[in-house]
Formats: C-alpha cells, sequence, structure tokens
C-alpha cells in the first residue's frame, strides 16, 4: 500500500468518498444537505494524503498542518479491517512536529476505539454543529 501525497486528478474519487462515508459513518445525522463540493470546503489549505493500493485509492487524511491537526481521515466502504486507516495514520502521525489532535464525534464509537488503539488520548469533550466531541490528542 502506497500512502502519498494527493493531486488535483485525486477530486472526484475523494469527493464521492467523503460524502457516501460520512452518510454510511454517521446515520445519527441528516445527510440530505450534504454535497460532493463539502470535500473542497473540508480540506482546504490542508495536506492531503490518498491511500492507494494497484491503482485503486483506498482512503485519505487531511490534516491542517500548522495546528498538527487531523481534520479527516476517511477509509473506502469495503475497506476496513485492511490496514488503510492505520497507514494513513502513521503517515499523518509521522508528519506532526508536536502533539497531534483531533476532533471525534462521541457517538462514532467505531472511530473513537481506533483512534485510542493507535495512541491517541480523549482530553476533552465539546459541542459542535454535528454533536458532542471528545478532543483527542497524539504524543509524538
Amino acid at each position: 500500500m502506497l500512502i502519498r501525497a494527493w493531486t488535483e486528478s485525486d477530486r472526484p474519487f475523494l469527493r464521492t468518498l467523503y460524502l457516501h462515508t460520512r452518510r454510511e459513518a454517521w446515520p445519527w445525522l441528516d445527510g440530505s444537505a450534504w454535497r460532493l463540493e463539502d470535500f473542497d470546503e473540508a480540506t482546504k489549505d490542508e495536506q492531503i494524503w490518498v491511500a492507494e493500493e494497484d491503482g485503486h485509492r483506498l482512503g485519505f487524511a487531511s490534516v491542517w498542518v500548522n495546528d498538527n491537526f487531523l481534520h479527516n481521515l476517511f477509509v473506502a466502504p469495503g475497506q476496513n479491517g485492511r490496514g488503510v486507516g492505520h497507514a494513513l495514520l502513521e503517515k499523518v502521525q509521522s508528519e506532526f512536529s508536536s502533539t497531534g489532535a483531533l476532533k471525534c464525534l462521541v457517538k462514532n464509537l467505531h472511530a473513537v476505539e481506533f483512534y485510542q488503539r493507535h495512541g491517541w488520548r480523549i482530553e476533552a469533550r465539546g459541542e459542535g454543529p454535528d454533536g458532542e466531541y471528545f478532543l483527542m490528542h497524539f504524543v509524538v
């Protein structure tokens, strides 16, 4: 599996992945107003990493580099359990210059457990437009 920096040619696939994976992962939210273009806003000015195998894109992660903030990590449906998320997370963590941070929706139990298994710790709780979230840190 290759983890590489994104290119503009990845945009159509990543837009689709972002839209469909959010709908699958967050069924308690009303995704009827979500659009393909949401990806563009959600990753604006961020470093994006793409997981690829045999020419097939499997997932992506985006990071607000200045804050060591992991903003998005999504794995394509049907690719869970293959180490895609783990590989993306390792790449992101290797790029951090200090403690990393992310927000994870409390109801997204699978993701919360995933991050905890990979050394992330819950530091605080907050409330956002999509509901209650955990603020998590990863110490480099």
